[in-house]
């Protein structure tokens, strides 16, 4: 088969074209073809994807004109009306007659003014090469080599602009010349083609319209001829190549109305097979062991190359098939539709009458099956088919009625494959189909088909059966409903949306995650091209789970992993409880993500807990702001400890203030986003003083060789600094993912909530550390001075004092190393653990105030010296 068909054949058949192998591999792979008494040239897969190719190649139905042997009379005219060309583009595809080296004219374009006006032109060298000059306004480029002169169809483009007199020859997508300056010297600058003049095809003319000689004349086939009033692009010359029209600025369309053919010119209407972007395929030279390429449109031996896994995974199908569904088939169409054995099958195109009538035999089969669950030999020949009809080359002029209803048959057929009852045999088939999204992609490209059917009086097209259907007008869309695509899907989202970590909270525990819409696939097309835009949709839930709340997550999935689900250029721009609107940078497969969460307190719960801690916040908030004047106002003298208290008092009532004002935020996204930050920021810094806190008193402990004045800077960078550089870090490496969707603080769907939990967890960890020792040196000193001073004191008494060694620290303590936070970690397991954190944590700053105000002793007595100072 020719490189095409080749690939194809490999891809209905669940495998890939060989792919190039290893160095170490080259001699005894050859060795293993010549056993199997292969020589030669076989077909390569391109390893790194170089190779930009489409699925199928065109089969065009075109005049072709037919110009044999050189005369002064044959001669095309062009019905058209040319406008001036500041610049021009001529494409067509010909065969040259090799029997003659004498000048040909492909194609002249006069005007009054200039008979010479727009030229071209070419002859056969001695080595074989046909040469091509183009000539504007008279002026001459040079004979360039171009093609061989093999009989072959060639594809040519001649493209030339006013500007700099730039101008270039394409032959076979390739550019083989170009230069400036080409009607660009004399006394002015050069001047655009002029307009209303006469195009005539296989001769030049020596008058308007006329005089024309044998040996100036074109001898050879031509079609396809089309001229742009700009200069196309190399990529729209590959396009054009391929036989698609680049409407923009298309100043003369190849048509038989449009042409005035002299009666010896034959025209001949034929099917014209386009060649494909890419002229050489990569192919291995068995004996030699080495590489080279030939014409893609060789026909070849080719060697389809199987996954271990698949393979096995096939043989296993094969061996177990009890082959129902292919027999009834087979037996019903009275021939063999669908081959016994799934490995091999005749190499023959379907044409569209084969595949309506397969199919109007498959969906007929399926939908009076005796058994409603499908084999796993029986999906997979199902599958083998629908490839086939989806790679169907559908000829111009062909019955529109056959193709609406193939479009029919085949959405029919995905339906019934797709029923929830067949998820067993799609998880059988998992290491050859990577899931039912394999759906999708054939789908996709059978929808490329209905092309033909849109007209100006019919500019859409819907098909649909069940849950599935097609949609297509210039963005063409297919969308499936619920079934074993959306089950087989649900599982890898789960375990794709857990990377991303949904958490649980004290309200919400995460169950799992399901596909929650349809699936779509959505496609903008442009010359029957696909190209990639943005796009905004919106999807309907269509899942009902009682006591359960949904996070959605706009997601796109790929059928060539098999249902790989990803985030990436796609965001919710709004969220409905019954649908979701989202926007994604690209098209591709779209569905909607539920994070199922089983609500684990009522709004009356939720309505009290709010309200408890905006009161024990307040209360806070007022206690630590006295407490702070207080430092400041009644002159306590300065120390480490009181320098360490002022500073955390000051963090933690600024988080506590903007823990209040949160609320108000949400509705504005940047100040929602500036508050965040900052409670991240005093938040983090209170804890840091915490942690400030506890090496303080370990220093009072343990003997530390550090003068006052460097522990404060030590203390200064371990409190401001860290929380800063952390926040810093975090909003570096999170900023889209920083702010949770529902409220202003850090988002727990994502690792940014970490980097507030993972430094809280190691400050209470070493001030849980740094509290049990010195209860354990307190109690010990209480021990001792209990000893000396009360001696004979009872068993009784002794107790009571080492009771009260132990609970005077850590009452003292608690507040300042921050160790209620542990309770948080005991939120998710009751109600009450959540009333005893919000209590205890809001009700800090007032127990900071009781402890380190109104019964610190050196506040006190600050006070008092300030109301004998008065008195005095």
């Amino acid at each position: 088969l020719d490189w095409w068909h080749a690939d194809r054949y490999c891809e209905q058949h669940f495998a890939q074209l060989l792919f190039e192998p290893q160095d170490s591999e080259q001699a005894s792979f050859s060795k293993l073809l010549q056993s199997h008494h292969i020589r030669g040239s076989v077909w390569l897969n391109e390893r790194d994807g170089v190779l930009h190719k489409p699925k199928r190649r065109r089969d065009h139905i075109v005049p072709v004109l037919v110009f044999r042997d050189k005369t002064d009379t044959k001669y095309v005219r062009v019905l058209s009306d040319f406008p001036a060309l500041p610049a021009v583009t001529a494409c067509g595809h010909l065969q040259w007659d090799t029997k003659t080296q004498e000048i040909a004219t492909i194609f002249s374009y006069a005007v009054p003014a200039f008979f010479n006006e727009f030229q071209l032109r070419g002859f056969v060298d001695e080595e074989g090469f046909v040469r091509f000059a183009l000539i504007v306004h008279g002026h001459h480029s040079p004979y360039l080599p171009v093609f061989r002169a093999d009989r072959q169809w060639h594809h040519f483009c001649v493209t030339w602009q006013q500007e700099n007199g730039t101008w270039a020859i394409y032959a076979d997508g390739k550019r083989r010349a170009s230069a400036s300056g080409l009607c660009a010297v004399g006394p002015s600058a050069p001047q655009a083609i002029y307009g209303q003049g006469t195009f005539i095809i296989g001769q030049d003319q020596d008058s308007l319209g006329g005089t024309f000689k044998a040996k100036e004349s074109f001898s050879g086939n031509i079609t396809d001829l089309h001229i742009w009033q700009r200069v196309l692009s190399a990529e729209q010359i590959e396009k054009v190549r391929s036989c698609w029209v680049v409407e923009q600025d298309l100043v003369f369309g190849w048509s038989s109305n449009a042409l005035e053919a002299e009666s010896s010119v034959q025209e001949v209407t034929t099917q014209f097979l386009c060649p494909g972007p890419v002229e050489e395929c990569r192919v291995f030279e068995v004996g030699s062991s080495g590489f080279s390429y030939a014409s893609c449109l060789q026909s070849l031996p080719f060697i389809c190359r199987y996954r271990k896994d698949a393979y096995w995974q096939l043989k296993k199908a094969q061996l177990e098939s009890g082959r129902s569904l292919v027999s009834r088939m087979n037996a019903l169409a009275e021939k063999t539709v669908i081959p016994e054995n799934i490995f091999t099958s005749d190499v023959q195109d379907m044409n569209l009458s084969v595949a309506l009538g397969a199919l109007d035999i498959l969906a007929t089969v399926l939908r009076e099956g005796e058994t409603p669950v499908l084999e796993s030999s029986d999906l997979l020949a199902v599958l083998q088919l629908l490839k086939q009809v989806s790679d169907v080359e559908v000829q111009e002029g062909e019955e529109l009625e056959m193709l609406e209803q193939l479009g029919q048959y085949y959405v029919e057929v995905t339906e019934l494959i797709l029923e929830e009852q067949n998820i067993e045999s799609w998880s059988s088939v998992s290491q050859v189909i990577r899931g039912p999204m394999a759906v999708v992609e054939l789908c996709d490209r059978m929808v490329s088909h209905l092309a033909p059917l849109l007209t100006a009086g019919r500019t859409k097209i819907t098909i649909q059966h069940g849950n599935v259907g097609l949609h297509r007008v210039t963005v063409k869309n297919t969308w499936f409903g619920y079934g074993s695509l959306q089950r087989c899907l649900s599982g890898a989202a789960s375990s794709a949306v857990l990377q991303d970590g949904p958490a649980s909270d004290g309200g919400h525990k995460y169950l799992h995650t399901t596909v929650g819409t349809a699936v779509i696939s959505s496609a903008l097309l442009s010359d029957y091209q696909e190209i990639s835009t943005s796009v905004r949709y919106r999807l309907q839930h269509r899942v009902q789970v009682p006591r359960a709340r949904f996070h959605v997550i706009s997601l796109h999935v790929s059928p060539d992993a098999g249902g790989t689900w990803s985030t990436a250029g796609c965001s919710v721009v709004t969220s409905l409880p019954d649908s979701t609107a989202c926007f994604c940078n690209h098209t591709t497969n779209f569905a909607v993500l539920l994070q199922v969460y089983e609500t684990q307190r009522t709004t009356e719960e939720e309505l009290t807990l709010q309200t408890l801690t905006f009161i024990g916040c307040g209360v806070s908030f007022c206690a630590l702001t006295v407490t702070f004047i207080l430092f400041l106002a009644v002159g306590v003298p300065k120390s480490e400890r009181t320098t360490v208290h002022k500073n955390l008092i000051f963090a933690l009532a600024a988080a506590e203030a903007l823990l209040m004002v949160s609320e108000l935020a949400k509705t504005n996204q940047v100040m929602c986003f500036t508050v965040t930050a900052f409670l991240h920021l005093f938040f983090m810094a209170a804890f840091s003083w915490m942690l400030v806190e506890g090496l303080l008193l370990w220093s009072k402990v343990v003997a530390v060789n550090m003068s006052e004045d460097r522990r404060m800077k030590f203390y200064y960078v371990t409190g401001w600094g860290l929380p800063v550089v952390i926040v810093g870090a975090t909003l570096a490496a999170s900023f889209n993912k920083y702010v949770a969707d529902d409220h202003c603080w850090l988002n727990v769907q994502s690792n940014v909530i970490w980097a507030f939990v993972g430094p809280v967890l190691f400050i209470l960890t070493v001030n849980t550390f740094v509290l049990c020792r010195v209860v354990m040196v307190t109690v010990a000193s209480a021990r001792r001075r209990s000893k000396m001073l009360t001696p004979n004191s009872s068993l009784e008494n002794q107790i009571g004092i080492q009771i009260w060694a132990t609970a005077k620290p850590i009452l003292v303590l608690l507040p300042v190393l921050g160790l209620t936070w542990v309770c948080g970690v005991l939120v998710h397991l009751s109600i009450i653990w959540a009333y005893v954190f919000i209590v205890l944590n809001s009700l800090q700053g007032l127990y900071i105030f009781l402890v380190y105000a109104i019964y610190n002793s050196e506040v006190r007595n600050a006070i008092q010296r300030m109301k004998d100072k008065k008195k005095a």
